[in-house]
């Protein structure tokens, strides 16, 4: 990756796409919160996180297009499929999420997911050529040491969990592939074209994934939409947007390694909405990541 210049413009752009980048990843963190609540199976709640989100990201991509006429539009069959297909990696993600989340603790399930910086790093330095340093391999390696504290040790004390633990394996391959198709898309599209033909790419999966799950596709309570919408425009529209954003001033190792904020902020919120308990080792685990990823931003810069 080409080195950025240092300048004041640019070290204001990366501290507001790291704060960016931080929000976006408590927002998604909340997202196992609404999949719990919902009234619907996981295939369908999945489906509905993009589908609702794409009116609200329509209007954001017609404004951006008012406030800057030059923004690139696809036009090509070539950046239409990339977009797609980069909704489809995410269909992928959120398919293994939320599997992985009936099958196993909101800690758990956020924690193996976002194993995704390992892929993410080793592709990254495969196909991209970007080079990584020390430091940033250690406070990589710190945060996901803390991600394991948070976890709480289910592998051992809840065997049962192991199947919600590989869906999240799973789930993070297809969250890195993900990364590293928006970061590259960013280079060309703005956050909100990126973030709407994307979320039509993933409704297009997730939708007949539901179907054939025959999962019911209609919340019957004023309530059970309430969780849908909450999650299409606080996780999704909001939360993804913004890292999305940042996406365009980050490198795509350290913005995965950011993105352990996540399980930190889910295991919190489980704490506060559903009861879960946070042990000591988890509070441990969530300074651990925290200090982890400071080391990595250090080392990414």
């Amino acid at each position: 990756m080409t080195e950025r210049v240092s300048s004041p413009q640019a070290g204001t752009a990366d501290r507001g796409a790291l704060a960016a980048l931080l929000l976006g990843a408590v927002l998604v963190g909340a997202s196992p919160i609404f999949v719990r609540l919902s009234e619907l199976g996981p295939m369908a709640t999945a489906f509905y996180r993009p589908f609702l989100a794409i009116p609200v990201l329509a209007l954001w991509m017609a404004a951006d297009r008012r406030n800057d006429p030059a923004t690139r539009r696809p036009v090509s069959r070539g950046d239409f499929l990339r977009l797609l297909l980069a909704g489809a990696f995410f269909a992928g993600d959120l398919a293994f999420w939320h599997l992985s989340i009936l099958h196993t603790s909101v800690a758990n399930a956020t924690l193996f997911a976002n194993f995704a910086p390992i892929f993410v790093t080793l592709a990254a330095w495969l196909l991209f050529a970007h080079r990584v340093t020390r430091l940033y391999l250690a406070g990589m390696a710190l945060a996901l040491a803390g991600a394991a504290l948070l976890a709480g040790g289910s592998l051992v004390d809840q065997p049962g969990n192991l199947l919600g633990d590989f869906f999240g394996i799973v789930t993070a391959m297809f969250l890195a592939s993900y990364i590293l198709a928006i970061s590259r898309l960013r280079a060309g599209f703005s956050a909100a074209t990126t973030m709407t033909w994307s979320s039509i790419g993933t409704a297009a999966v997730l939708l007949p994934v539901a179907w054939i799950m025959g999962e019911d596709l209609i919340a019957v309570t004023p309530y059970g939409w309430a969780m849908l919408v909450g999650l299409a425009l606080l996780s999704h529209a909001m939360g993804q947007g913004l890292i999305a954003y940042a996406l365009a001033h980050l490198r795509p190792g350290f913005s995965s390694v950011g993105l352990l904020l996540e399980p930190v902020a889910a295991a919190i919120l489980a704490w506060i909405i559903l009861f879960e308990a946070v042990t000591p080792w988890q509070a441990a685990g969530g300074a651990v990541i925290l200090w982890g990823i400071y080391l990595a931003r250090r080392g990414s810069r």
